[in-house]
């Protein structure tokens, strides 16, 4: 069921789990680069002049290396956040963690003006258990400043040997003055589904999309079908939320899971010869089952893949707060020994053709957390729209993200409580179930 995509990436973020996305099958080359204009080879000559300056009087000898390395990764981050240089052990470390088990901290983090942003931390990891939330900025890393520093090299500061402590300092809204968190590495397995049955109810929750979400998923209606029993199996709850993205492949295999025909996604590039449509193949694991997909501010890229489809042919009802709005997709491109680079190269499309660049998945049914006190007036995400340098919304006003609370405690969840009332047939909307009618096309 699962149909591979080529290199393509479509997570959030790169963090200290380096939740990134790499598709092990084949790369493909299109066409031949277009020749440089004159003007071009001039700003080359530039480069080259710049570059000599400065290894000859500079007050101090660079290393050449790092000097390269710097510029091309200021090429890349200056396109869009999701673009950048991995060097070899970036790379090296970026293909076993898409796997699932890695060393590190447990967070998802990207860039947000020169400082590292906590997107959310991983359920039951490190940084998890010390008290690390969503939204925290990390200001420093055993006392030195991450001002200056590229994501790459932060995340590489917050990588460790397992059983070795690292003090990150963090600014809180709510909090006056800054704090230090000491957290001790570990190795980090990601379990990216996890379930339990809720009385009549399958519960799912996908925490990322790695190589094994789709396995997993698998396993846990299987399960959770055995355990509850066709006769008294209300439906699935499909927790998206918090979740950062993943592979693609797995985003299309989980959505193919629910559905039996009809188109998931489709990714365009600069060129209209490189479109790309990925379909559904006949068989519903849960053999139409009524679902129920939660998102929230913190659900972005692979996440809004599976919502969006299963939302446009109506075969789920999202719940929640709008999506995070990442709507590009990233292309690992291998440099053999000198790493790879992470190129933004297509965006991708809802079944109904809509990209949500900027602009984030609007729920069927929108429902919000109610929040501590402490949280009150700052658990919003800005979204991809917040993102400098973000590529904009094609058409429409811009917009995406929201709130992005979860509650540890299931009975404080407001989302999912309201999810299993309506499955359960103990509260209403006009919404659920969701109505065939505006469907796209299922043979298109």
């Amino acid at each position: 069921m699962i149909r591979k995509a080529s290199l393509l990436l479509v997570g959030v973020v790169m963090g200290a789990t380096a939740v990134v996305t790499y598709s092990q099958a084949p790369f493909r080359f299109t066409e031949r680069a277009s020749a440089a204009s004159a003007d071009t080879y001039n700003q080359l000559n530039l480069f080259g002049d710049v570059f000599e300056r400065v290894r000859s009087d500079y007050v101090e000898e660079p290393a050449d290396s790092e000097l390269i390395e710097t510029a091309i990764n200021g090429m890349l981050t200056s396109l869009d956040p999701h673009s950048s240089y991995l060097p070899p052990k970036s790379f090296r470390d970026m293909q076993v963690q898409t796997r699932g088990e890695f060393g590190g901290l447990g967070i998802e983090v990207t860039m947000e003006d020169g400082l590292v942003k906590v997107v959310a931390p991983i359920d039951d990891t490190p940084a998890f258990n010390a008290g690390v939330q969503a939204g925290d900025l990390i200001t420093h890393l055993d006392g030195e400043q991450v001002m200056g520093l590229t994501l790459n090299e932060a995340v590489e500061k917050m990588r460790g040997l397992v059983n070795t402590d690292i003090t990150i300092t963090v600014r809180r809204e709510g909090l006056n003055e800054p704090t230090d968190i000491t957290i001790t590495r570990d190795v980090i397995r990601i379990r990216s589904v996890r379930w339990n049955q809720e009385d009549d109810i399958g519960y799912i929750r996908i925490t990322q999309f790695n190589e094994q979400t789709f396995d997993g998923l698998e396993t846990a209606v299987e399960e959770l079908t055995d355990e509850i029993g066709e006769d008294n199996l209300k439906g699935f709850v499909l927790d998206l939320r918090n979740n950062p993205g993943g592979l693609l492949d797995q985003a299309i295999a989980v959505s193919d899971a629910f559905l039996n025909r009809g188109e998931i996604v489709s990714t365009r590039g600069r060129n209209a010869e490189e479109t790309q449509r990925y379909n559904a193949r006949n068989g519903d694991l849960t053999e139409g089952a009524p679902v129920i997909v939660l998102v929230n501010g913190g659900s972005a890229s692979a996440s809004e893949i599976v919502a969006g489809a299963l939302q446009d042919h109506r075969r789920a009802t999202i719940l929640g707060t709008r999506s995070f709005g990442k709507g590009s997709v990233q292309t690992i491109i291998p440099l053999g020994a000198n790493g790879a680079i992470r190129l933004t190269t297509a965006r991708y499309y809802t079944p109904s053709g809509n990209s949500i660049q900027a602009k984030g998945i609007h729920p069927d049914i929108v429902s919000l957390q109610e929040l501590p006190e402490e949280l009150k007036g700052r658990a919003e995400t800005k979204g991809e729209a917040g993102l400098r340098g973000h590529l904009e919304a094609e058409e429409g006003d811009e917009g995406s993200g929201s709130q992005a609370y979860v509650p540890q405690d299931k009975a404080e969840d407001v989302q999912l409580n309201l999810a299993m009332d309506l499955l359960r047939g103990e509260k209403t909307d006009t919404a659920f179930p969701p109505s065939a009618e505006g469907a796209v096309n299922a043979s298109k």
